[in-house]
């Protein structure tokens, strides 16, 4: 499979540790966790099952700067016109507090999340609790309860 875009950045995904995963005792590579949302996303062909999926795979997009990825799973209700990320911002682990629904047969999810991040010297986070919800098949991000 040729790569698309919006993993371009990854290199050895096989061997790197996916972004999502960091804080998590269970240590996926990048090529096998979140990779296959950011390459298959444009034309369908993988798409995550879960609201946690997509959260995972968002958070991930964050830390590699795809933000084409992120407003292409942003919903079309809530989506900026653009994204401009952060190339300082340093992003060191997600961390998924509570799912709520969201599974693969729901329509709508709940996931509650702590975004860990360096800001100069200083650890700070973000803490969100995330809404989905899915149209044809595909998981969006919502907004912030």
């Amino acid at each position: 499979m040729v790569p698309c875009a919006y993993s371009e950045s990854v290199k050895n995904s096989s061997q790197t540790t996916c972004y999502c995963r960091e804080l998590d005792s269970l240590k996926l590579s990048y090529q096998e966790c979140c990779q296959r949302f950011h390459d298959g996303r444009a034309d369908g062909s993988a798409l995550p099952e879960t609201a946690e999926q997509l959260m995972r795979s968002r958070y991930s997009a964050f830390v590699a700067g795809l933000a084409p990825y992120l407003l292409a799973t942003w919903h079309e209700s809530t989506r900026p016109q653009e994204l401009e990320l952060d190339p300082q911002m340093r992003w060191t682990g997600l961390e998924i507090i509570t799912t709520r629904s969201g599974g693969a047969e729901a329509s709508r999810g709940v996931v509650e999340f702590a975004a860990h991040y360096l800001e100069g010297q200083r650890e700070a986070q973000q803490h969100e609790v995330s809404t989905f919800v899915r149209e044809n098949g595909a998981w969006f991000y919502l907004d912030a309860l």
